[in-house]
C-alpha cells in the first residue's frame, strides 16, 4: 500500500456510507407507507409525524434518534402560559402515547430507551406581569423539575424523587444531573466510572467524575 492510499480508503468509505444513509433515509422518512390507523394514532402534527418517523429509523437500526417538540422554544413560556400550555400538551400527549404503544406493539420497547424532559422545569409560581391571566408566565427553575424514561429496563408505572409542598425544593430522593447521565449510560450497556480519561492533570469521564445509577427504578 503506498503512503496516502489508507487515508484515502477511509475517506471512500466514509462517503460510501454516507450515500447509503442518504438513499436509506428517504424510504424512512416515507410515512405515507404505515397503515392509515398507525398514522391516526400518532396524529397529523409535526409532533406525531416526528414520532412516527423516529420508529422508523429505530426500526431500520438507527441507534439514536432526537426529536424536538416545535420550531424555536415553544415551551419557553414567560407569557402565555395557559392558552400555550393547553396546546402543548395536546400536541404531544396523542404521539407520545402512540409511541410507546407502537414500539411495545413491535417488540421494539423492551430494548429501546425513550427519554422526555428538557434541560430544566418550570417554577410552581408565576412571574409579576400583566394582570390579564392568559397572560400570566414562569420562570426557569432548575432545582426540581421532571424527565421520564420507558423502556430498556426502566421500570413501570412509578415515580421516583419528590419536590417540597410548593415545587420548589427537593423533598425526597434527589437526582442530579450526573446521576441521570449514569444511569442512561448504565441502561444503553456502559458503566460511566470506566468511561475515564485524564487530561491536564485530572480526570474527566461524560458525568464529570460524578453521578451514580439510580438503581431503584430499573426493573
Amino acid at each position: 500500500m503506498r503512503p496516502g492510499d489508507e487515508r484515502l480508503n477511509s475517506r471512500i468509505h466514509s462517503m460510501e456510507l454516507a450515500f447509503r444513509m442518504q438513499t436509506a433515509a428517504t424510504d424512512a422518512f416515507d410515512i405515507t407507507k404505515e397503515p392509515g390507523a398507525i398514522r391516526e394514532s400518532y396524529g397529523d402534527t409535526p409532533t406525531g409525524r416526528n414520532l412516527l418517523m423516529a420508529r422508523r429509523l429505530a426500526e431500520r437500526g438507527v441507534r439514536y434518534v432526537q426529536c424536538y417538540h416545535g420550531a424555536g422554544q415553544p415551551w419557553d413560556n414567560h407569557s402565555g402560559l395557559l392558552p400555550r400550555l393547553k396546546a402543548l400538551t395536546s400536541e404531544s400527549d396523542k404521539p407520545i402515547a402512540a409511541l410507546l404503544a407502537d414500539l411495545e406493539a413491535r417488540g421494539m420497547l423492551e430494548d429501546t430507551l425513550v427519554i422526555w424532559g428538557g434541560e430544566m422545569g418550570r417554577t410552581s409560581t408565576i412571574q409579576k406581569g400583566p394582570k390579564k391571566v392568559d397572560q400570566y408566565g414562569r420562570d426557569h427553575h432548575v432545582d426540581g423539575f421532571t424527565v421520564w424514561m420507558a423502556g430498556a429496563g426502566v421500570k413501570r408505572g412509578m415515580t421516583y424523587g419528590a419536590t417540597d409542598d410548593f415545587g420548589l425544593g427537593i423533598a425526597s430522593d434527589p437526582v442530579h444531573v450526573h446521576d441521570l447521565h449514569a444511569t442512561i449510560l448504565h441502561l444503553l450497556g456502559f458503566d460511566h466510572k470506566k468511561l475515564t480519561y485524564r487530561f491536564s492533570g485530572r480526570d474527566f469521564r461524560l458525568t464529570d467524575v460524578h453521578g451514580k445509577v439510580v438503581e431503584a427504578i430499573l426493573s
